[in-house]
């Protein structure tokens, strides 16, 4: 069999899809004449893939037999278990895949779902943890722990009405505009005027999400009323004595940055970026404003040193990357490429304190760092001499609220490329 079509073959049952009878008796007769363990695992899994658990599960035993510290083999074992309902016997398998290679995030996701089965919220819990701890951009363990923390909440009354994101949109913006709010959308964000001055930033995904998981009784209009009041009452968290400085957190955007305009504090950072500053947030960004520093008797220059002194204290883990389609997931080794993973916006920011570029060396091995800012939630970086994986982040582009192009990171330099 011609290796494009093999690898045709291994893809589609990678993805799930029901191969048909020719398919797989060609997968069988190159299992058959191929030494090791893969192709007789994408044999079983195509057939629990067509719900023939029962004939998948001589092949897995046997698999395990031959291959007792291969890890897949114990996971596909796991996965035919599970599909006869045998939860007690597949759960063993997915403990001896841990014990292979512990942490896992596989084998960690299907015992979660196992224990939040046997009604066991606080060990899925604890399983779903420590995968999204291995792996924090693995979508399907992120689902789980929302599930997870939805779980416990009364169910959500059943919906007035559905409407699609741009006409929630469009109701939001109106519902402000009534209320005589400024308001600017920017990408998937909303910049909103804030009552006590300044600029905070939402996600307008986010709070279209938490509409459709309760939008109340009372329907759209009166939902996005009420949203609008609550977005009006948001302090910029400057408080009567003045700024708690414990709190600034400094974050990098592109020159010309919107909430520059609107009144929020911020300084000329490296070529062709500007350095504002948040205050910490679960759920909002709140740019402080510049008239915190009339109010507190602050100089730009403490807060910027506060700012950059609360960001040292934490630098965040440097990861090897793997770009796939777009999607930025963790590589079991070298890759060429890395991210900051602290997730919280301030990654790019922390490629400016010696804390961090600790970090980077300790993973890269040091040198000239290509950097790619385009999105606010991971910075993704490689070596400059890497001319591959230079390619790949310069491809990748930037999201709406990204930062554009690419930039070289040598020292305590940081400039565009």
């Amino acid at each position: 069999m011609p290796l494009a079509e093999l690898e045709r073959l291994r893809r589609k049952v990678e993805a799930g899809d029901v191969l048909t009878d020719a398919e797989l008796d060609a997968l069988r007769a190159e299992a058959a004449q191929r030494p090791g363990a893969t192709l007789r695992l994408t044999v079983a899994h195509a057939l629990v893939n067509a719900d023939a658990e029962r004939e998948a599960l001589p092949l897995m035993q046997a698999l395990r037999r031959d291959f007792p510290q291969d890890l897949q083999v114990r996971l596909g074992l796991a996965r035919a278990l599970l599909g006869l309902e045998r939860h007690r016997d597949a759960e063993a398998e997915l403990r001896d895949a841990l014990v292979l290679s512990p942490g896992d995030p596989e084998a960690l996701k299907v015992l979660a779902v196992l224990a939040l089965r046997q009604g066991e919220a606080a060990r899925a819990r604890a399983y779903v943890a420590e995968a999204v701890e291995r792996d924090p951009f693995d979508a399907e363990a992120k689902l789980l722990r929302a599930e997870l923390e939805a779980a416990d909440l009364p169910p959500a009354p059943t919906p007035q009405e559905q409407v699609l994101r741009p006409e929630f949109t469009a109701a939001l913006t109106a519902a402000l505009g009534r209320a005589g709010m400024g308001f600017r959308r920017q990408g998937k964000d909303l910049l909103v005027k804030l009552a006590s001055g300044g600029v905070g930033r939402v996600d307008v995904g986010s709070l279209y999400a938490a509409y459709r998981e309760a939008p109340g009784a009372q329907g759209l209009t009166a939902y996005v009323e009420a949203l609008a009041a609550r977005l009006g009452g948001l302090s910029s968290g400057v408080g009567p004595v003045g700024v708690a400085l414990e709190t600034v957190r400094p974050v990098l955007r592109p020159t010309g940055f919107v909430a520059g305009t609107q009144g929020a504090l911020f300084r000329t950072g490296p070529e062709g970026l500007e350095i504002y500053y948040v205050l910490e947030d679960a759920e909002f960004v709140r740019y402080l404003p510049a008239s915190a520093l009339v109010a507190s008797g602050l100089t730009l220059e403490a807060v910027d040193a506060a700012a950059w002194r609360n960001l040292e204290a934490h630098p965040a883990d440097v990861r090897p990357v793997v770009i796939d389609q777009g999607e930025v997931r963790l590589a079991e080794a070298f890759s060429g490429v890395w991210a900051v993973t602290g997730g919280d916006g301030h990654d790019g920011a922390r490629l400016l304190t010696k804390a961090q570029r600790r970090w980077l060396d300790a993973a890269t091995g040091g040198g000239r760092l290509r950097v790619n800012l385009g999105r606010r939630e991971v910075v993704l970086l490689c070596r400059d001499s890497d001319a591959d994986s230079v390619r790949i982040l310069t491809s990748l582009g930037h999201a709406p609220d990204g930062v554009p192009g690419l930039f070289l990171l040598e020292g305590d330099s940081l400039r565009s490329a």
